[in-house]
């Protein structure tokens, strides 16, 4: 299964467009995933993605395959429930093939087959067959095969004829299995058909019993799907570019009712007609008579224009705006700077170290106050040493006594207390001035107590800024994105903000009336 199929699949809901966007012009060679960890650093909800999939990859890797699908399937707190969205995409039919999903999976670890590959490896050679008791009655549309459609029964029934050939040369093996029909060796046997510039008469004739073969079941399966109909039947087809195939389905009923007695030929709808109409019952058609209206009472109950009228699309909202670009909204001096780089001869740039190293310092800040704090040191230089293997010892040191120096501080406490999250991405919408705003964004450490909500984002100038003034506004602008978004899902609690300048360490409030301020700026751009 590819990647683009599990992006697409309930899982993830991304649709074609924007799956377009991510891999069209990701470069040669460069892995989907690749370029999703690219545009992770823009786009806060393909980065929620991203850190999906590696925690997928690292729990497959260490649990057996039933215990990494169970805990994928089901829901709960820190589960997926990813059984939930197939069902909501799927229908309740889905419960059925993710059931026996878990139990073939269950055998194969019974069996031995606990790693992933191992299961997906013998799911391949010996999927397992679904039996479904489809004939109860529900209020819904059943479209399946003809083959699957044996044993069941409909008041109505559509056969729907795509009108192609039901037998195609193309489409028979290389190696075709014969049996000899004259005398001499008697046995199976297999004819390797090259092509016609080899063929003779014996392939000709193999493949004319072939074909004779493919439409005597073409028309078994025709009457297997016509006698599914308990009251009425309609056969029905479509086609291409193309004209339809002389047999079709839908041919062969026209041709049989179209001379009967009983056939009535009708000219409506005329994109299909000739429509013929076959009867087998003796009872009269029931024609519905017209019921004169009554004016009186169709004046007293009429509705309103305005709820017969279909209602104006609504407008699309624009891209999503990102908190952390809010700046260049309220900054006057704000130019964006052409890059002198070819997008055509230059290769693909590396992030600068600046953006390296703080990256490594999100991520650390992110999972380090999980871990007991004796136990951080050990796996917080590891994950330096994969990440800065090219840095220079002084420079691993210094992030790690950075991030030490803020998770031991305990002015910081409050941020990296137990029920406190990293990176929550967020997302909704804002009027600004007279437009409406989609902002989509990630908080990088968010903290709910019983009268407050504190948000943080982390910073790592260097030299950080001593006060809340020397700090660019458009960092308070994203403060204000963020508070903003957060009221509406905490009424009773108020909403705190702070910069957090991981060289220094420094933390900088930013009060109410600051991110008040910056709102208005933000609506007056």
């Amino acid at each position: 299964l590819s990647l683009a199929a599990v992006l697409k699949s309930p899982l993830f809901g991304m649709d074609e467009e924007r799956l377009f966007r991510l891999a069209w012009n990701r470069g040669k060679a460069v892995p989907l995933f690749d370029a999703m960890r690219a545009q992770a650093l823009q786009d806060p909800a393909v980065a929620g993605m991203v850190d999906t999939l590696q925690r997928w990859q690292n729990d497959a890797a260490f649990k057996p395959a039933f215990e990494f699908y169970a805990a994928l399937l089901s829901g709960g707190p820190d589960r997926e429930g990813a059984r939930r969205l197939f069902v909501a995409r799927l229908g309740h039919e889905a419960n059925d093939i993710l059931d026996e999903f878990l139990s073939f999976a269950l055998a194969g670890e019974r069996a031995g087959l606990n790693g992933l590959e191992a299961l997906l490896s013998a799911l391949d050679g010996q999927a397992p067959e679904i039996k479904r008791e489809m004939d109860q009655t529900r209020d819904e549309l059943r479209i399946m095969t003809v083959h699957a459609a044996k044993g069941l029964e409909a008041p109505v029934v559509f056969l729907v004829d795509p009108g192609s050939a039901p037998f195609v040369a193309q489409h028979l093996p290389r190696l075709m299995p014969f049996s000899p029909r004259r005398e001499g060796w008697q046995g199976k046997g297999f004819l390797w058909r090259a092509g016609k510039d080899v063929s003779n008469a014996v392939a000709a004739s193999f493949e004319a019993d072939a074909k004779v073969k493919a439409e005597e079941e073409y028309r078994r399966l025709l009457y297997v799907g016509m006698t599914r109909a308990e009251d009425r039947l309609i056969v029905c087809g479509y086609h291409g570019a193309r004209e339809p195939q002389a047999l079709t389905w839908q041919n062969v009923v026209r041709q049989a009712l179209s001379g009967s007695e009983t056939a009535i030929e009708l000219d409506r709808p005329a994109i299909c007609a000739p429509v013929y109409r076959y009867r087998v019952s003796d009872a009269a058609p029931v024609e519905r008579e017209a019921a004169e209206p009554d004016v009186a009472a169709v004046s007293d109950t009429a509705l309103p224009d305005a709820l017969l009228t279909p209602p104006p699309m609504p407008p699309d909202l624009p891209r999503p705006l990102s908190p952390s670009r809010a700046g260049a909204l309220i900054e006057a001096d704000y130019e964006p700077v052409p890059s002198p780089r070819s997008p055509v001869l230059d290769g693909e740039r590396k992030p600068g170290f600046a953006v390296q190293r703080g990256l490594a310092v999100h991520k650390l800040l992110q999972l380090l106050p999980d871990c007991p704090e004796g136990g951080r040191e050990a796996p917080a230089r590891r994950y330096l040493e994969r990440v800065g293997g090219d840095w220079s010892e002084s420079e691993r040191e210094n992030v790690w006594r950075s991030v030490l120096g803020i998770l031991e501080d305990v002015r910081f406490s409050a941020i990296f207390a137990p029920g406190s999250r990293a990176e929550i991405s967020v997302m909704g919408a804002l009027t600004l001035g007279e437009r409406r705003h989609a902002v989509s964004g990630k908080i990088d450490r968010l903290a709910v107590t019983e009268d407050a909500v504190l948000i943080v984002d982390y910073k790592t100038n260097r030299p950080a800024p001593e006060t809340l003034d020397e700090a660019p506004a458009a960092y308070v602008a994203q403060l204000a994105l963020y508070a903003e978004l957060l009221k509406p899902l905490y009424p009773d609690r108020r909403v705190e903000a702070a910069l957090l300048f991981t060289e220094a360490p420094l933390l900088l409030p930013v009060s109410e009336e600051r991110l008040g301020a910056a709102l208005e700026r933000l609506t007056g751009a």
